[in-house]
Parts: structure tokens; C-alpha cells; sequence
């Protein structure tokens, strides 16, 4: 079937997708909360290999568009050491590492926090945010999840002899390289263009355009933008997301796997083979996200016990565990 155009999409006109129970919460041997979603897979030549709900309606993939983001940037020239290149696909928790990071990719390039034009915040990991607060530091653009990927968009202007005032500009050459870059990754126009919770231009695709995007980085020749930022992704995922943060665990469980989460529950995956893994999460509700990813996952054939933390996660009353969040049943 044909969507609505754009103009449909930004008027409200856009049917709700037609989502699927994917997850459950249990508390005491009783099912509380179920989530709807949807989720799908891609073979290595791009096509659906397995579609949970509606993988074809259009979604803001949020943050998990930032690696495609990053090969925009490489294709014009940036350059950065790994870390650093991880750091510009990442949202990052804050921590000292990731703040001075952001810093140092704007150190490279001539500039300071003064050119980032995203939204100051707290660091985004729960710990990092703590520690944060109780040294009495304010939000800040450095502290914020998206600073790696600002850092990298005002350096590639430099690089380009762009102007770096106003870079998050739709019209700006910076974000038309960035559109078009989306749009032959991904294989489709988007859907609907908004912007990002940091101000960043935003494109809606389906998932499954998602998903091949994400096959076709995961499996990208070492000397190409792709494979840079596949490599420098997998050498250092803590770069990518955090301790502890669930990203980090799986890309770290699964060698040769690439994961970025986005905001309101979407998680993208990239396989060394060239198959593909999103997910959509109806609600938004993040702690069903990498339940149903692993679930996926598990039916690619990925039975590794590494996986098993990621499964599912504890519902705890009186502060003991008495339910579990998991996938639902197939």
C-alpha cells in the first residue's frame, strides 16, 4: 500500500501502524502490562527475512540514525582518531571520557564548546547524571548525549570551509549532505522530516530501511566510510553508549555486531553478514526495547548465553524480584 505523503504525515493524518503485542511485563505470576511494537529482519540482499507487526510504517528512528549521520561526515572529509569517530555515532552517558571526547574533536578542529548548538542537558547515564549533580555542575552542551555527533558536524564544516553558525540548519550544506546520505543508505525518501529532541534535522523511514541500512554498515569494506565507522563502533562501544548501558553489553556479547538505540524505544542492529535487526517499541517504552532485539536475535539463530542478561529484566517489589519484562511469546 501506498503512505500518505508528507504533508498527510505533519497534518496528523497518518493512520496509527498496525503494531503487535511484543513484550510483557509480569508481576506476580500475572501478566500487568503488555507492549505493542513492531520489529523485522533483513537478509544480506536487503529483503525481510522475518516481520513482526508492521516493519513497513514509517518511524523517527531518533538517535540510531546518528552512524549514518557519522558516514555522511567521513564522506566529506572528517577525519578522527576511532574513539572519537565511535563518540560522533554515540549517545553517550556523560561520563568524563565522553565529555572530553566532544572536546577533543572540537580541540582538533580549531574550535570549543561556544560552536556546539545543541541543548544543554544532564549526561544521559544514570550514575554519570548523579555524580554530575551532586559536584553542583549545570546542564551543559558537552554533558548532553548528542555532543560527540555536534562535535563532528561543526568540525566537518570547518573541514568544508562551511559556515559553523548555524549548522543544524535544514538548508545548511552540512544537512543536505546528511539528507542525502540517509536516503541511499536507506533505499527510500523519508516518510516525514521533524526535528530531534537536540535540534538536529530528522527523517521518519520504515524499519526494515533501517534495518538494511544498518546490514549494509555492519558489512562495509574496511576502506570505505561504512566500514570506518562500523570498525571504530566495535573497537570501542563503550564510546558508543556507556558502562552498563545495554548497547555496550551486546555489541560486547555478539562479535561483530553493531547496535544503536534511539530515543522512544527503537533499537537498530547491524550484522557482520550484511543482515539487519530494528525495532520498534508502539509505546515508547524503552525497557521492552532490547528484550524484543534479543528475541529477534534468538530466531536469527544467536543462542549465545551472553544474551541471556539482555532477555529480560527484573520487576521488583519491596525491592526483591517478583516479575520479569520479556518478549512475548511468538
Amino acid at each position: 500500500m501506498a503512505f500518505p505523503s508528507t504533508t498527510s504525515v505533519s497534518s496528523g493524518r497518518l493512520r496509527t501502524p498496525r503494531h503487535v503485542p511484543v513484550a510483557e511485563t509480569t508481576r506476580g505470576g500475572l501478566v500487568e502490562c503488555v507492549h505493542y511494537g513492531s520489529a523485522v529482519a533483513t537478509s544480506p540482499d536487503g529483503t525481510p527475512s522475518l516481520v513482526i507487526g508492521e516493519p513497513e510504517a514509517p518511524v523517527y528512528p531518533r538517535s540510531s540514525l546518528k552512524p549514518l549521520q557519522a558516514v555522511a561526515m567521513v564522506r566529506a572529509g572528517l577525519s578522527l582518531p576511532a574513539d572519537l569517530l565511535a563518540l560522533s555515532a554515540s549517545s553517550h552517558s556523560g561520563a568524563a571520557e565522553h565529555q572530553d571526547g566532544a572536546a577533543r574533536i572540537l580541540a582538533t578542529y580549531g574550535l570549543d564548546e561556544s560552536a556546539l548548538e545543541n541543548t544543554p542537558d544532564l549526561p544521559y547515564g544514570a550514575a554519570e547524571r548523579e555524580r554530575w549533580l551532586s559536584s553542583g555542575h549545570p546542564p551543559t552542551r558537552l554533558a548532553q548525549n548528542c555532543s560527540g555527533k555536534h562535535a563532528a558536524m561543526a568540525a566537518t564544516c570547518v573541514v568544508n570551509g562551511w559556515p559553523v553558525a548555524g549548522y543544524l540548519d535544514p538548508a545548511h550544506p552540512l544537512q543536505r549532505l546528511v539528507e542525502d546520505t540517509l536516503t541511499e543508505l536507506v533505499g527510500e525518501e523519508p516518510f516525514a522530516v521533524s526535528t530531534d529532541g537536540c535540534g538536529t534535522p530528522l527523517f521518519a523511514y520504515s524499519l526494515t530501511a533501517m534495518a538494511r541500512a544498518y546490514g549494509r554498515l555492519a558489512a562495509a569494506a574496511a576502506d570505505t566510510p561504512e566500514g570506518a565507522v562500523a570498525a571504530a563502533m566495535r573497537a570501542h562501544p563503550g564510546m558508543v553508549a556507556g558502562d552498563r548501558r545495554d548497547v555496550t553489553v551486546l555489541m560486547r556479547a555478539v562479535p561483530g555486531l553493531l547496535a544503536k538505540d534511539g530515543a522512544e524505544a527503537v533499537q537498530v542492529v547491524g550484522l557482520p553478514d550484511g543482515r539487519g535487526v530494528a525495532v520498534k517499541i508502539a509505546d515508547g517504552g524503552d525497557r521492552a526495547r532490547m528484550p524484543v532485539t534479543v528475541r529477534v536475535l534468538r530466531e536469527l539463530g544467536f543462542g549465545a548465553r551472553s544474551l541471556d542478561g539482555l532477555a529480560t529484566s527484573p520487576v521488583l517489589g519491596g525491592g526483591r524480584p517478583v516479575g520479569l519484562v520479556r518478549a512475548a511469546e511468538a
